[in-house]
């Protein structure tokens, strides 16, 4: 698919891979929706004035069936259509087992998940009446491998990995097409709060002993869209953690 021109709806876009991900997609020319649970501010969308396309915000809760739809209506309204989904929002909420309720587990499964869910139903009948599409789906090393302490993210980003295969057997006749990348450790927010200790821990898990920057799991979406070749596969970028 040729990435310029078409319309992208990057949710979880206001920060870090979400964000990084816009960028990369706009530099390349295509239109992009950024979304986020509170409203895009004016600031967040001058990022992108550099790059000669159209950028809007649609904000709500992608774990809400109504409000996925609506922000896909609002992207179509505005652009005309959503030619590329990536699912990247998410969040944590790290606990052993033994003290993790049913709660902790339900609300990084609504998020991680069926928000994923939500969002792939409401790009899909557009998608195949037009027989063209791509989502990317952003699930995790930890999908694949498990973590201590992680249990419901582990669960929900496994989840999301078997969802985005399922879908790809079953819209690939009609012209769209269902990857999923799996970063490992990334440059964000949280990687900067790790204590250095842990770190090192951690980069002696990681055979380039490095972690991997925002703008590298961007590429790796940019590749997943153009490909049209390319179906139901998991793309780990993580610095050889989970290579075989």
């Amino acid at each position: 698919m040729e990435i310029k021109a078409k319309n992208v709806f990057v949710t979880g876009s206001t920060r870090g891979i979400g964000l990084g991900i816009a960028h990369e997609f706009a530099r390349r020319g295509a239109n992009v929706i950024l979304n986020g649970r509170s409203e895009i501010s004016e600031e967040l969308l001058q990022e992108f004035a550099e790059y000669d396309v159209k950028v809007i915000g649609v904000s709500g809760d992608i774990s809400q069936e109504a409000d996925a739809k609506r922000m896909v209506d609002e992207a179509i309204a505005a652009l005309g259509s959503v030619d590329i989904l990536v699912n990247n929002a998410g969040i944590t909420n790290d606990k052993l087992m033994l003290k993790m309720t049913e709660a902790d587990f339900e609300k990084v499964l609504k998020i991680n998940l069926t928000g994923a869910f939500n969002m792939t139903q409401a790009v899909l009948k557009p998608m195949t009446k037009a027989r063209q599409g791509a989502i990317i789906n952003v699930s995790s090393v930890v999908g694949l491998t498990g973590n201590v302490g992680q249990a419901n993210y582990a669960a929900s980003k496994a989840g999301l990995i078997g969802f985005s295969k399922s879908v790809a057997k079953e819209v690939a006749a009609r012209g769209v097409r269902v990857n999923v990348i799996a970063p490992g450790f990334i440059e964000s927010d949280m990687t900067d709060a790790i204590p250095e200790k842990m770190k090192d821990g951690i980069l002696g898990q990681i055979p380039m002993k490095r972690i991997g920057k925002p703008q590298e799991v961007a590429q790796v979406a940019a590749f997943l869209a153009e490909q049209e070749y390319l179906t139901g596969q998991v793309l780990a970028i993580d610095g050889g953690m989970t290579m075989i």
